[in-house]
């Protein structure tokens, strides 16, 4: 095999897996007339078609499944191989691939982000950001993180973070209008904001009280996965909010927004970074779990 042969497997592996020329593009740092290229000249030298492709998706074809099959493991082998290698050097270095949901991004990434990469110059982060759950194997990620209930059996996990609060609030406008919710239940008679995740799906609030358990299925005034969005509609009164105290700690200080039912309000541990159990952990990666180690205890002795 190649070198050519090589960089066009990469190719079709990239493009199979965003199913998007662009963003395959941008991930391997081609342009996307270059990135075409190779793969029709692959096409052409195996003699079949591997992807159906029109302005607007790209579908493998069987042949295509099927080589997506067997050489995207073995692809994955060479570039853990290779990172193996530039480990040997002591300095982490390459490209750390990392999906995550919002709010662990915002409250707990975000404040990361900056010193890990001073600490390590040689590092290039990619963070992405989103609400579905993603087969980080398949997806082509280093790294995910996910909140303890979904996290798969087969992978190790690392807390983030300490526990974490779901808050219940509301501006004093809507409070003098509508009232006070004491118990879960009294919700379902409140406009509410809430959130539909990228599945569709649009969770019940869940409470819980001296091992009490309560699910609810409030009405939406608001549905929006925006938390920017969310913050302002609460602000301005449009109804009650439940998210997580990270992004409403200086509007309850300031009073701009009342804390809702806080005796139903129950920590829960925080966002754990999973990775799957391998042999040797790619240097970037072993840097960046390092660090949240140390980020971590210096968090706790700030308490």
């Amino acid at each position: 095999m190649t070198e050519s042969d090589l960089r066009d497997l990469d190719v079709f592996v990239a493009v199979a897996r965003t199913r998007n020329f662009r963003r395959a593009a941008v991930e391997i740092r081609v342009s996307v007339s270059s990135l075409s290229q190779r793969l029709r000249d692959l096409e052409e030298r195996l003699g079949v078609r591997l992807m159906n492709r029109t302005t607007r998706s790209v579908a493998l074809t069987e042949a295509g499944e099927l080589l997506l099959s067997r050489v995207a493991p073995a692809l994955r082998d060479v570039g853990d191989a290779l990172a193996e290698v530039r480990g040997l050097r002591g300095v982490a270095s390459g490209r750390l691939r990392i999906n995550a949901p919002p709010p662990a991004v915002d409250l707990v990434l975000a404040p990361m982000v900056g010193p890990f990469l001073a600490a390590h110059p040689q590092v290039d982060l990619d963070v992405v950001s989103e609400s579905g759950f993603v087969d980080i194997v398949s997806g082509g990620y280093d790294a995910g993180v996910r909140y303890g209930e979904h996290l798969a059996q087969d992978m190790v996990a690392i807390p983030l973070s300490g526990p974490q609060h779901y808050v219940v609030v509301a501006s004093p406008d809507y409070v003098a209008r509508r009232g006070d919710p004491k118990h879960p239940k009294d919700l379902l008679d409140h406009d509410c904001i809430r959130a539909r995740y990228s599945s569709g799906v649009m969770h019940d609030w869940e409470f819980e009280k001296a091992g009490q358990i309560v699910k609810v299925d409030p009405p939406a005034k608001l549905i929006s996965t925006n938390m920017n969005l969310a913050m302002q509609a609460a602000l301005a009164g449009a109804g009650i909010w439940a998210t997580i105290d990270g992004y409403v700690g200086e509007a309850l200080k300031s009073g701009a927004l009342i804390s809702l039912m806080e005796d139903w309000c129950e920590p829960f541990p925080g966002p754990f970074l999973y990775y799957p159990s391998r042999r040797q952990t790619p240097p970037a990666l072993r840097a960046f779990i390092d660090f949240v180690a140390d980020w971590r205890k210096r968090e706790a002795r700030r308490k």
